[in-house]
């Protein structure tokens, strides 16, 4: 009997420990956020070093500061301008890094649920394929920060 409660007991645990799993194996730095006037969509910026030995695949981003958050990629076109496409997954190689930056791959932030000024501290939560989720907290610089 009390081995039968014991494994419905854990039965009922493990799928929650593993919905609220951390992403270890990948540590951010330089996370930042260039604000845009006029409530203008926001940019955000992260260094993504995967530490795991296998990829890691990163599928999408969310935070309470933001009625939307989206993976972008910015790219220089034939025509001397520049294009922006949305992405579904951002794959990070295993003992490697990607860095989401001007220009490049970032967040793009719509829709503040608040007043933001710059020096404020936001949470984003970004999410992995394998269901592990990775808080960052990211710093709010001006228009004309580059970095």
């Amino acid at each position: 009997m009390i081995g039968r409660t014991l494994l419905l007991t854990l039965a009922i645990l493990l799928p929650l420990s593993s919905e609220a799993a951390q992403a270890d194996h990948i540590k951010a730095s330089n996370a930042w956020i260039r604000l845009l006037p006029a409530n203008l969509p926001a940019g955000g910026y992260v260094t993504l070093q995967n530490q795991g030995s296998s990829a890691a695949t990163l599928v999408s981003v969310h935070s309470t500061a933001y009625a939307s958050a989206m993976l972008h990629q910015s790219s220089a076109s034939e025509a001397g301008g520049s294009t922006m496409r949305m992405l579904d997954r951002l794959a990070i190689p295993a003992q490697g890094q990607v860095a989401l930056a001007p220009a490049g791959y970032h967040l793009m932030l719509e829709q503040a649920t608040h007043p933001l000024t710059p020096g404020d501290k936001i949470d984003i939560t970004l999410d992995f394929s394998d269901g592990s989720h990775l808080p960052v907290q990211f710093t709010v610089r001006p228009a004309n920060a580059s970095e």
